[in-house]
């Protein structure tokens, strides 16, 4: 890896860190660290058990009001290293869990690793292949074998399903006022961070647009993917 590469993975790291650490501060730790010793006491080859060996593999513990998040990580085999995160979040995208904490994790991961995008795509592309599991907790699935699980997750066939063609044209519009916001939020940033007014002002303004532009994408985005209500004849 080149020096860009290993800077981008640090800052990945020490702010999924400093994430982590800002949560916990609004949590009473000790009642996760207990849940941690109680999944540790399940079968071996159940879920539970293989998200506690991880953590402690790790020397991690469950993330307060996360702790799907450690499930889908072990489920899913994906590491609890910076790259194997972004690659988790672009899974969960392709899986439909198109949120805007999940499009913004990814997006910032995204563009500190364009070495990684083909790898990022691939993942999207299994997510959707894959059963949903977005909602999935550890209370429900804890003492499944793991081995069940993934083979559900995995070997999943949805029922065709075929997407209106205006839906699709939302999306296609979401995703390129994302990426477009986002790319020209990153242009404009080194700007920022000058001494003099005139570069301040340029870019500026064009970073809060492309903010609102890349904001108005995911609000887009997550509207048209919300479960639509199922009509109940009277």
């Amino acid at each position: 890896m080149n020096i860009f590469q290993v800077l981008a993975r640090n800052i990945i790291r020490k702010s999924f860190h400093l994430s982590v650490w800002t949560i916990e501060q609004f949590y009473d730790i000790a009642l996760y660290e207990e849940k941690t010793r109680a999944l540790n006491t399940l079968p071996e080859g159940s879920l539970g058990k293989e998200i506690a060996n991880c953590l402690i593999r790790h020397q991690l513990r469950l993330v307060p009001g996360y702790e799907s998040h450690d499930l889908k990580h072990v489920l899913l085999g994906f590491e609890m290293t910076p790259v194997h995160e972004i690659r988790l979040q672009a899974f969960m995208l392709g899986n439909g869990n198109r949120t805007i904490p999940s499009f913004m994790i990814f997006l910032f991961g995204a563009l500190l690793l364009p070495d990684m995008w083909s790898t990022f795509y691939q993942d999207f592309r299994n997510g959707a292949k894959a059963k949903p599991i977005s909602s999935w907790s550890i209370e429900d699935y804890a003492h499944c074998q793991i081995s069940t699980l993934r083979e559900a997750v995995f070997n999943y066939a949805p029922k065709s399903n075929p997407m209106p063609v205006s839906s699709r044209i939302t999306i296609f519009g979401a995703y390129t006022a994302i990426i477009l916001g986002a790319a020209g939020m990153l242009f404009c940033l080194p700007f920022l961070f000058s001494s003099r007014m005139e570069d301040l002002i340029g870019a500026g303004f064009p970073f809060v647009g492309g903010a609102i532009i890349a904001g108005a994408g995911l609000i887009a985005l997550s509207n048209i993917t919300k479960p639509q209500p199922i009509p109940v004849k009277i």
